[in-house]
């Protein structure tokens, strides 16, 4: 009996050894380093303002594409996060007409708070406030010159990461960005289009 309880007591406490290493794997913590991969759509708001005194209603048309973050956990439930991405390239119709159309660049910084960081669970939540600069390129305009001026803004942020392995997760996340730049027509000051887009981005996240 006592010879054929020895093996069961090894499998049990390997058993054991092994869960408590993979939880041990789960649980964030300071020093993390991480990076999050997916597909980012880019929706500005509804109403974008108007040009040249109200003669041309502004709407800024949604984008997807590529996009990408890297962060450091410098405490168990605090970090901070870059937002990058590919320029996005949106069209923008004036008085329901697709006339214009630019390029826009918005890296984004935010502070992160992890209430369930330093812990062993599975689905780790997090928000995040902070900065955010928009680089304006490649503006195109039917009738004319388009200069849309490089904006900075308040950010704020929402995501979870649902952990796979000590490596990999799921994440998905969402950013307000606030960004309101100045525009010129053929040189002349022309009105402030409010872009102010929410930012909804799906992909993996991976830790270092």
């Amino acid at each position: 009996m006592r010879l054929l309880s020895l093996p069961t007591l090894f499998t049990a406490g390997l058993a054991a050894a092994t869960l408590a290493a993979s939880s041990q794997a789960f649980a964030y913590g300071a020093g993390d380093i991480f990076t999050r991969v997916g597909v980012a759509k880019v929706a500005p708001k509804s109403d974008n303002g108007s040009l040249a005194g109200g003669a041309f209603a502004v709407d800024v048309q949604d984008k997807t594409g590529p996009a990408f973050t890297l962060g450091y956990r410098f405490h168990d439930k605090v970090g901070v996060e870059l937002l990058a991405a590919l320029p996005f390239e949106h069209d923008i119709a004036l008085n329901g007409h697709h006339l214009a159309s630019t390029k826009h660049l918005p890296p984004t910084l935010t502070l992160q708070y992890y209430p369930l960081g330093g812990s062993e669970s599975p689905v780790q939540p997090y928000v995040g406030a902070g900065i955010n600069y928009t680089r304006f390129s490649d503006e195109r305009l039917a009738i004319g010159e388009l200069e849309l001026d490089d904006a900075w803004g308040a950010a704020a942020q929402v995501g979870v990461d649902l952990l796979i392995d000590e490596h990999w997760a799921l994440n998905a996340a969402a950013w307000y960005l606030d960004i309101d730049t100045d525009a010129k027509i053929n040189g002349a000051a022309a009105g402030t289009v409010a872009i102010d887009p929410m930012v909804v981005m799906a992909g993996l996240s991976y830790r270092f």
